[in-house]
């Protein structure tokens, strides 16, 4: 089959796939008549929970809500401050100012793209409340050095996974080294539903109680015990994300076999830096991100794929500090330089990455970075 077009992202395809499995559990949402706080995602969030190998599991409207709900319930707010690191989604440091809480930048590791460890303790002061670490594109960040620095100073860890469902370390799991994991289920993550969701897994009761109150109007029941907000998964959401589930594990598996083929068939591309998987990590691969070792090259790159039907992508392409959005007065700071950060947002490249890709699919975007390459010099 001759190629000319290769998409994104691989829903419609996905769905067709388990489409009887996705049917029946809408279905069976729709009859029940319980459409917000059901049985369904009673059963999911147990599901989620069983899976994730956390004692709770909590359903929330988004993956943004499961960070500041997080930083609520922790007691986070004004006069705190949050560190992370700047090259990821912009809702990351988004939830921190949502609490009031100010911003903490360091640099990432210019490997992984995730927090650099070594950099976190000189970050830190005595309104230093938490650290998150991003799993960004799929790989973990160093959990065991991260959590020895949270340690040493009373932290509290938060992980943003949510572009890492499914991946792990070498020694460790997502979770085993925090106080909470937040994720995404919005349509374009490894595990989305049909929509906006998100979920935040917790082995501590006083987070549960906390987050499932926050977001349900200060509600346990019916009896408010504090102002609270709206931020619930609703149950179709959860059967969604319920039949898909079970199929995780195997579209990761995909997804780093995928990988693989990129790896091999650009591999002595002058041009541009494959990405790197840490030895012993699940790099669940949420992104495969290319980067022009020329920053000043990498929109010559992406216009070149999409000449040419392929619907590559940049993610982040601008650091978050440097967001006309960000600057609110004082809610941010910077610890140190930050150039690896920058420098991967302004060379990187996302190439198509989902289970559903065709062999062909993969060859064709291979010939034409390593065409893109060749053209160089």
């Amino acid at each position: 089959m001759a190629v000319s077009q290769v998409g994104f992202y691989g829903h419609v395809r996905q769905y067709f796939n388990i489409k009887e499995e996705i049917d029946a559990n809408i279905e069976s949402v729709l009859l029940s008549g319980k459409y917000v706080r059901g049985p369904m995602l009673a059963a999911f969030e147990e599901q989620a929970a069983e899976y994730f190998g956390s004692k709770y599991a909590i359903g929330v409207g988004n993956g943004t809500d499961a960070i500041w709900l997080t930083l609520m319930a922790l007691g986070i707010g004004e006069g705190d401050e949050v560190i992370t690191h700047p090259n990821t989604f912009f809702a990351t440091a988004e939830a921190i100012w949502i609490v009031g809480a100010t911003a903490v930048f360091v640099d990432c590791d210019p490997k992984t793209k995730c927090i650099d460890p070594n950099l976190i303790e000189a970050a830190v002061t005595d309104k230093t409340k938490a650290i998150i670490p991003v799993h960004l594109y799929g790989q973990c960040a160093d959990m065991p050095a991260i959590a020895k620095v949270a340690e040493r100073h009373g932290l509290a860890v938060i992980e943003d996974n949510a572009q890492g469902i499914d991946g792990a370390g070498d020694t460790f799991k997502q979770g085993e080294f925090s106080d909470a994991v937040c994720t995404s289920y919005i349509i374009q993550k490894n595990l989305g539903c049909f929509g906006d969701g998100g979920m935040v897994f917790t082995d501590r009761e006083d987070l549960n109680e906390t987050i499932r109150k926050l977001g349900n109007h200060g509600s346990a029941a019916r009896d408010h015990h504090s102002p609270g907000f709206n931020s619930r998964l609703d149950d179709i959401q959860a059967g969604v994300l319920s039949a898909k589930m079970k199929h995780i594990t195997a579209w990761t598996d995909q997804r780093i076999a995928i990988a693989r083929l990129y790896d091999a068939g650009l591999a002595g591309c002058r041009h541009i830096d494959l990405p790197y998987a840490k030895p012993g990590y699940r790099h669940v691969y949420h992104l495969y991100v290319v980067e022009t070792k020329n920053p000043a090259k990498r929109d010559a790159l992406l216009s070149f794929l999409k000449e040419n039907g392929i619907d590559a992508k940049t993610h982040y392409s601008i650091a978050i500090h440097r967001q006309e959005g960000f600057p609110w007065g004082k809610s941010y700071r910077i610890v140190g330089e930050v150039a690896n950060a920058e420098k991967n947002a302004a060379s990187c490249v996302s190439l198509p990455m989902f289970p559903e890709l065709l062999p062909e699919e993969i060859q064709y975007v291979i010939d034409k970075v390593r065409e893109w390459d060749a053209a160089q010099g």
